[in-house]
């Protein structure tokens, strides 16, 4: 990739410790993520103690692995962005603290990025692929919500959830039923092979762009506890059924109010096969383009966040004198 300019990008929301160097044009010269499975599949859910200490011992061996790719050679960093929030407060201060010292030690300017505006743009990783306006979904294990897209800085939310996100319902649905972590793609896999028997609630479905899951998650509860014997299979079909149709119907809803040119679905559960079977059928009926992150840019990962650090650069904006963690959404 030449001797381009990078910007060094750190993830630690949550529990995947990530590190990246990326080019203003998404060229992605190095990735290294490490995930934390193992440490927390015996609660069920992350244990936000163990994350921090898994991103203390991980991040700097990351930033090795990365900086290896390129020799070493400083010179190239032209800054460094890592994720200031939201997220789990111990995890970001892990990386906030680590890109703080590096910023420091290295004489880089350093931007502290909203985890959710690294999911805008990770849709671009690799060939640039949206064209605005858009409409976006970012669906997770931490959000939920709808948003316009004027252009790559002009952010218009439409609607969030008023509980738990999509991603959250899909996680803990998969630990009642046994399927441990990380749920989604366990969910996803075992619900192509039942049938949708159960006939879960739609939440808001014809309401706005609000989201609702609680009682979607409840419902599969309230199931399992009169039928503990039921097929999983058909428990998983008609819970992903369900959840989809709520967001197809809300995606549909905003393509035609209005009328982008592309329909972007990010975040971890737009890894989904059957969200992206979804989507690209919205948009081929609609001929709005579809903009899907690469499987492996779905998640949680640096590229995504040096990549919307580009985007202060670019513009020459100041950077964060002391980044600060924020467990804020709307701070794009």
């Amino acid at each position: 990739m030449g001797q381009q300019d990078l910007i060094l990008g750190i993830e630690t929301s949550c529990d995947d410790t990530s590190v990246a160097l990326v080019a203003q044009d998404g060229t992605i010269a190095a990735c290294e993520t490490f995930n934390q499975f193992e440490i927390h599949a015996g609660y069920g859910g992350v244990f936000p103690e163990l994350a921090s200490r898994a991103h203390v011992q991980a991040i700097l061996p990351a930033v090795d692995k990365v900086m290896a790719a390129v020799d070493h050679d400083r010179s190239r960093i032209k800054a460094i962005g890592v994720t200031r929030g939201p997220g789990l407060i111990g995890s970001l201060l892990v990386g906030v603290n680590a890109g703080q010292a590096l910023g420091f030690a290295w004489d880089k300017p350093v931007y502290g990025i909203n985890h959710l505006r690294g999911h805008l743009r990770s849709p671009d990783l690799e060939e640039k692929r949206i064209e605005y306006p858009a409409v976006m979904l970012l669906v997770s294990g931490g959000h939920t919500l709808l948003a316009y897209l004027a252009n790559q800085s002009d952010v218009t939310l439409l609607g969030t959830t008023r509980d738990d996100s999509a991603g959250e319902s899909y996680d803990k649905v998969a630990r009642m039923i046994g399927l441990g972590m990380p749920g989604g793609p366990a969910i996803d896999k075992l619900a192509k092979t039942g049938k949708s028997v159960f006939d879960f609630p739609r939440p808001m479905m014809h309401q706005g762009y609000e989201f609702s899951f609680s009682g979607l998650k409840s419902s599969v509860a309230r199931l399992l506890e009169k039928e503990p014997d039921c097929a999983k299979e058909d428990i998983a079909t008609s819970f992903v059924d369900a959840c989809l149709d709520v967001l197809e119907k809300k995606l549909r809803r905003a393509v035609d109010e209005y009328q982008p040119k592309s329909l972007v679905v990010v975040g971890g559960v737009s890894a989904s096969p059957q969200l992206r079977a979804q989507v690209d059928a919205i948009c081929t009926e609609t001929g709005v383009k579809s903009c899907l992150p690469p499987l492996k840019w779905a998640t949680d990962n640096a590229a995504m966040i040096a990549l919307a650090a580009w985007d202060y650069v670019a513009k020459d904006l100041e950077p964060d004198t002391v980044p600060t963690p924020s467990l804020a959404v709307s701070a794009w």
